[in-house]
């Protein structure tokens, strides 16, 4: 017969086989259902209009993961507040692999610059998965402005003694940043008219509504070979694939303006502690469609390299562009709340 000590001791002995079958089951159905993903629809959220430049580079991804993945990756625009409406909604979801994220870079590095309160902390409750499309902005003109560069158009502007509008996809965009930036070093006085996104932002410039707009090339390419806007400067290092004629805003022999260069980038984006398998898995079919004829084609269209890459280089990306806002956006002084 056993004693009492040894009964306790066989006890305390199943007690913890029973604790550790639990935990293995639990890792072992844990580990089943990530492998499985994905077995039903995935949500790509895009927290700005439909039609914009996130689009451009979302929905042919979309298209390009359910043919490697094997279930629909449906889009779903969430528009709002400088794009943090629907950021929130991906970072405070549940990090399964069906809740996705595809945006340009305002909430990500940008909007907590110019937010007294963000609803997220980019930093901790997202996970960067690849880079998309890194290109540049453009400042256009509705053709009826009588300028025809970017001098011309700075000596316009100062001509209007205040009474200029320009136009940008919404607060706290690249697009509303690169204009802030060039009226600070131009010491301009322009008036700044946000919109919930590019594609509503180009309507209302193509209509007249407003005079100029800074957008990406994504955006405008359309417009300007069209001759509906008017192309004055682009703001990257090097001219425009798409734009071959258009300068850099370097290049237009604006002193105040050296060394000025701004781009736009657009990336995919899952919740925190998602699964690194299922993030692994979403970055290699990611970077599968991005090598294809199809998103080259996407790449040429918005001037922009290949900048496809893997969790850990784009998450130190990201940091070096949050670091130079960091740096800039205190001489900006923009704030929206």
């Amino acid at each position: 017969m056993l004693g009492s000590k040894q009964i306790s001791k066989k006890r305390a002995t199943l007690r913890q086989w029973a604790w550790g079958a639990a935990a293995l089951m639990t890792a072992m159905l844990a580990g089943t259902a990530s492998a499985a993903w994905p077995e039903k629809a995935v949500t790509i959220v895009v927290p700005w209009p439909a039609g914009g430049p996130s689009d451009i580079a979302a929905r042919p991804l979309s298209k390009g993961l359910s043919e490697a993945l094997g279930q629909p990756f449906v889009i779903d625009n969430r528009a709002g507040a400088g794009g943090n409406i629907g950021t929130n909604l991906v970072a405070k979801a549940k990090p399964d692999g069906y809740t996705l994220m595809i945006t340009a870079s305002g909430p990500i590095v940008i909007n907590q610059h110019l937010y007294k309160k963000m609803p997220f902390d980019a930093k901790t409750d997202l996970k960067p998965i690849t880079n998309l499309l890194k290109v540049p902005q453009v400042i256009v003109v509705h053709p009826s402005v009588p300028v025809n560069n970017l001098q011309e158009l700075i000596a316009y502007i100062r001509a209007q003694k205040g009474n200029f509008s320009w136009a940008s996809a919404g607060n706290g965009t690249t697009q509303h940043m690169t204009g802030e930036l060039l009226k600070n070093m131009t010491k301009l006085e322009m008036n700044h008219i946000p919109f919930k996104g590019s594609a509503p932002a180009i309507n209302d410039l193509v209509g007249g509504h407003v005079p100029m707009l800074i957008d990406s090339t994504i955006a405008v390419v359309p417009m300007i070979k069209s001759g509906k806007a008017k192309a004055i400067a682009v703001t990257g290092k090097q001219r425009a694939s798409q734009l071959p004629d258009v300068p850099t805003v370097e290049e237009s022999g604006v002193k105040d303006l050296k060394g000025f260069e701004s781009y736009a980038w657009y990336g995919l984006f899952a919740p925190a502690n998602t699964p690194a398998d299922i993030v692994a898995r979403l970055e290699k079919a990611s970077l599968d469609y991005m090598r294809t004829p199809e998103f080259k084609h996407v790449l040429e269209s918005a001037s922009s390299q290949y900048v496809g890459s893997d969790p850990a280089a784009f998450a130190a990306f990201i940091n070096e562009d949050a670091k130079r806002w960091a740096r800039i956006a205190p001489t900006l002084n923009p704030t929206l709340d």
